[in-house]
């Protein structure tokens, strides 16, 4: 049986862990926290591997050190790339404008009257919307691009002490006194919560990807159909795949608009097949989320829904994660 004194410590570490996880939402430090996470269990993963062929205590942190400065180079390449890739692919203003046009002329042919009737008629008048648009809302973007930089910084910041962490916890001398070795047991459960929330999602959206990119870039081209933004279409799949079960909706949605772009024939195409491979990865789905994550789609949904409500995105990026380690701590309570 627990002892008083134990008991007081579990608790104050559940309302220390539940004030941080809020304080992270509430302070906007959701990149951070994600960053760090990512970096700490990649650090965490991999050390093992090394420390078979390496074995001792000093052996062990300079590895984590090595790890730690591999990983964070790497993702931030990694960052940086996909920022470039995107640049190439869409290109400058004035070349996005030229792409867009052709769509449009095809979209009036597909798209209701009503609809058509607000189109713009010609490049020209298309730049001075988008040249309107941006002079009424430049508040607006010019917030979105101190919160974008902002965002890149804390990730940066994150790595880092998601590296620092790992090193720290990589010596082999103690971690305090009882109330940090229970919240090091919270954390514990965070980062093994990250892991199987994390990693279960890359391996859905990687095989998402897979088989929307065959679909974009070989099956499609071989009838004729080249898809506009092909590219770019296969990188908002993976990234929206991160985001269990609303984040094929998104990449599906945006993927038959486009289609909608050349025909309603493509567009219905797209979105079929799209639905016949989602049905027939539901079975091996459900299996990644079962065995890492332990929870049904419904009972993300409902946890996505209300941390939405409560934090908007920031919220419904947390809610997967924050709802399994809920999951964890209550079943390492035996309540559930």
């Amino acid at each position: 049986m627990e002892s008083p004194f134990g008991l007081r410590l579990r608790v104050a570490s559940y309302v220390l862990a539940g004030l941080a996880l809020f304080l992270i939402l509430y302070l906007h430090l959701l990149p951070a926290l994600l960053a760090g996470l990512l970096v700490y269990a990649l650090v965490n993963a991999l050390a093992p591997l090394l420390q078979r062929h390496l074995p001792g205590a000093h052996a062990h942190w300079l590895i984590v050190a090595l790890l730690s400065v591999i990983v964070v180079g790497l993702l931030t390449l990694a960052i940086l790339g996909a920022v470039g890739f995107l640049r190439s692919e869409l290109g400058n203003p004035s070349a996005v404008f030229e792409r867009l046009m052709p769509l449009l002329e095809r979209a009036r042919t597909q798209l209701p009257q009503i609809v058509v009737d607000h189109l713009p008629d010609s490049i020209d008048d298309f730049r001075a919307v988008a040249v309107e648009w941006m002079r009424e809302h430049a508040a607006q973007l010019q917030l979105a691009g101190k919160t974008a930089a902002r965002v890149i910084v804390h990730l940066l910041i994150g790595m880092v002490l998601g590296a620092m962490i790992a090193l720290y916890n990589a010596r082999p001398n103690g971690r305090g006194g009882p109330l940090a070795e229970t919240l090091a047991a919270r954390c514990a459960n965070l980062v093994d919560s990250f892991h199987d929330i994390v990693f279960a999602q890359v391996k859905i959206s990687a095989l998402n990807t897979l088989f929307t990119g065959i679909f974009l870039l070989l099956i499609l081209p071989l009838f004729g159909v080249h898809l506009p933004l092909a590219k770019t279409l296969v990188v908002v799949t993976f990234v929206a795949g991160l985001l269990p079960v609303i984040g094929n909706l998104i990449s599906n949605t945006v993927i038959f608009v486009v289609g909608m772009s050349i025909s309603l024939g493509v567009a219905i195409a797209a979105l079929v097949f799209l639905i016949v491979i989602h049905k027939l990865e539901y079975f091996l789905n459900a299996r990644i989320v079962g065995t890492q994550i332990r929870a049904r789609a419904w009972e993300l949904l409902i946890a996505m829904l209300l941390m939405e409500s409560a934090f908007g995105a920031p919220g419904l990026i947390a809610a997967p994660i924050y709802y399994a380690y809920l999951k964890r701590e209550l079943g390492a309570a035996k309540l559930i």
